[in-house]
């Protein structure tokens, strides 16, 4: 394995950092866990920004007008948006994309893609938290009927549910197959309701009955489902790390100039040690990462399935991230819940992107179950 980033993957990450360095953090000052405190659609300006860039059309073919990079591209630019919050659909509708880039028909390519690599088109993924751990995430069933399918079932905690043209719907058949259905926001048969995610975001519960997607819509392809669900959680994690080294960067920013007794606090002994532990946590949630995105680009085999690669980096994004986080809280003492202080937003973030990524001790288990599955040596 070779982690040398390409020529136009550095490209991609230069201009993503030139991008948000003149972003602020989200929802400064407000109310951290207040629904409804944060906007209801996100940063629009910024999402155009993005798009000029070209941006937006990072996995997109350049048949339809993208730069036809990969996974380990979308999260060296999702790991820049996340140091400073920024509030836009990017990994859902990218993710989304890539899946139709990759697994769709050409009738849905020349619908869906062309328009998405503008940013005028926005897509979002009805799964259960980005990462898709809860087993619950497959609670909509699909079946075929004439030309099309219908569609029945409940997807809760839909991201930007309210804001994006289509949401990628994972669907069982009677079959015991998945497939994907790109559904409008605005169909017969489908019904949104209010839900709030953990950092004051808005969230929807996706309502089907009957809706009938055309076939030139659903995305039938085997294995297409198990992709789409790694991508979001690999993305997630570079989520966990642009957040992370964020946060740390804040902490010893303060530390160096908040004194005690004549000295900065970050000379302490205590607070130097605590501020090491947390940078070597960044560090193992950088490399299982990469070796994620790694896999996911090149379908590399590897002694375990490439859901192994996966697993481990979200053990370390979703332990890692809260040790961050928590530890920030203690170095900044009282000024970490100021709400004029970005600190609090990065600490509802960072729990709603454990949330999403699940327990470590559930990916552990699923690590232990492939290991029984490939047995090493």
């Amino acid at each position: 394995m070779d982690f040398t980033f390409t020529e136009e993957q550095q490209a991609a990450a230069e201009a993503a950092k030139g991008l948000f360095a003149s972003v602020a953090p989200d929802g400064v000052p407000s109310p951290a866990l207040v629904p409804g405190a944060v906007a209801e659609d996100f940063d629009r300006a910024l999402w155009a920004k993005l798009a000029e860039s070209d941006l937006l059309s990072l996995l997109i073919g350049p048949e339809h007008g993208g730069a036809g990079l990969d996974a380990i591209a979308l999260c060296l630019v999702l790991r820049e948006s996340a140091k400073v919050l920024a509030r836009v659909p990017l990994l859902e509708s990218s993710a989304a994309a890539y899946a139709v880039q990759t697994y769709g028909g050409e009738e849905l390519k020349q619908q869906i893609l062309p328009k998405a690599a503008r940013g005028e088109l926005v897509l979002t993924v009805a799964a259960n938290g980005r990462s898709g751990h809860d087993p619950a995430e497959l609670s909509v069933t699909a079946r075929q009927d004439g030309d099309g399918w219908l569609l029945d079932g409940i997807q809760t905690a839909v991201p930007w549910a309210q804001n994006a043209d289509f949401a990628v719907v994972p669907a069982h058949t009677p079959a015991g197959r998945t497939v994907l259905a790109l559904v409008p926001r605005v169909h017969e048969g489908l019904t949104l309701a209010e839900q709030w995610s953990t950092s004051g975001e808005r969230f929807g519960e996706l309502s089907l009955e009957s809706v009938r997607v055309a076939a030139a819509y659903v995305i039938e392809a085997d294995g297409a489902w198990d992709w789409l669900r790694d991508l979001l959680a690999t993305g997630t994690c570079a989520l966990a790390l642009g957040l992370g080294e964020g946060v740390l960067g804040m902490t010893s920013e303060y530390t160096s100039k908040r004194e005690q007794f004549g000295f900065p606090v970050a000379t302490f002994q205590a607070v130097a040690v605590q501020a090491a532990d947390r940078y070597i946590d960044l560090r193992a949630m950088e490399v299982t990462l990469w070796q994620a995105a790694w896999r996911i680009s090149t379908g590399a085999s590897g002694a375990l399935p490439a859901a192994g690669d996966v697993a481990v980096a979200k053990i370390w994004a979703s332990d890692g991230v809260r040790r961050v986080v928590q530890t920030a809280q203690h170095l900044h003492g009282g000024f970490g819940s100021d709400t004029d202080y970005p600190l609090h937003r990065y600490h509802a973030w960072a729990k709603q992107l454990e949330l999403s990524l699940g327990p470590a001790a559930a990916h552990e288990e699923t690590l232990g179950d492939l290991l029984a599955a490939h047995p090493l040596g």
